[in-house]
């Protein structure tokens, strides 16, 4: 159970900041890059909920849990270490890839098939979906990149690829199942 009664602790003041397993690691480190941009998504995953309803926001709603719980996973270093640890870290784990790419084909059922790119945009909620797609096609460069460095969960990874998949196919559904897509007309303004 996590308890905040004191939010400044004062203790990031250097420029350094504690990971999950107790260790400092300078603030532009690459894992916390990593983290901190998941948490970035789920930002923008909140401002998406101001615009959804019903089965979409339950979603999200859901989504925004498994992105605290992705964000646990990047700040712990040291996989291999798991067994040892004083209790069993949070990983990501397939159920929940397994989860989006489910979702991501129910949703798709109902679209035709696109015949040109599309721009970011249409309804409010398509737009800011749209931005969760960005945000976390970033994060997942970011985790990428620190897999080179150090160890990652690879599920950890497939479910950010998996997430920018889920709001691109959301932003689609949220733009009446696709009629109302912004369709990208190349070299338009030329």
């Amino acid at each position: 159970m996590v308890v905040l009664n004191k939010i400044y602790t004062k203790t990031g003041d250097a420029g350094e900041t504690a990971l999950g397993n107790g260790s400092r690691v300078a603030k532009h480190s690459a894992r916390v890059n990593a983290y901190g941009t998941v948490d970035e998504v789920n930002s923008t995953v909140g401002l998406s909920r101001l615009q959804a309803e019903g089965d979409v926001d339950t979603s999200l709603a859901r989504i925004q849990n498994d992105l605290f719980d992705l964000g646990a996973d990047l700040c712990r270093p040291d996989m291999e270490k798991d067994a040892d640890a004083e209790y069993a870290p949070l990983r990501i784990n397939d159920t929940q890839v397994a989860r989006l790419e489910s979702e991501i084909d129910a949703m798709n059922v109902n679209l035709e098939p696109l015949r040109s790119f599309i721009l970011p945009g249409g309804s409010a909620l398509a737009a800011h979906l749209h931005l969760c797609r960005t945000v976390s096609r970033r994060a997942e460069r970011l985790a990428v990149e620190l897999s080179t460095i150090e160890s990652v969960n690879p599920a950890a990874v497939k479910y950010l690829n998996r997430l920018s998949d889920w709001f691109f196919v959301a932003g689609r559904m949220a733009n009446n199942n696709g009629t109302e897509d912004v369709l990208w007309v190349p070299g338009a303004n030329r």
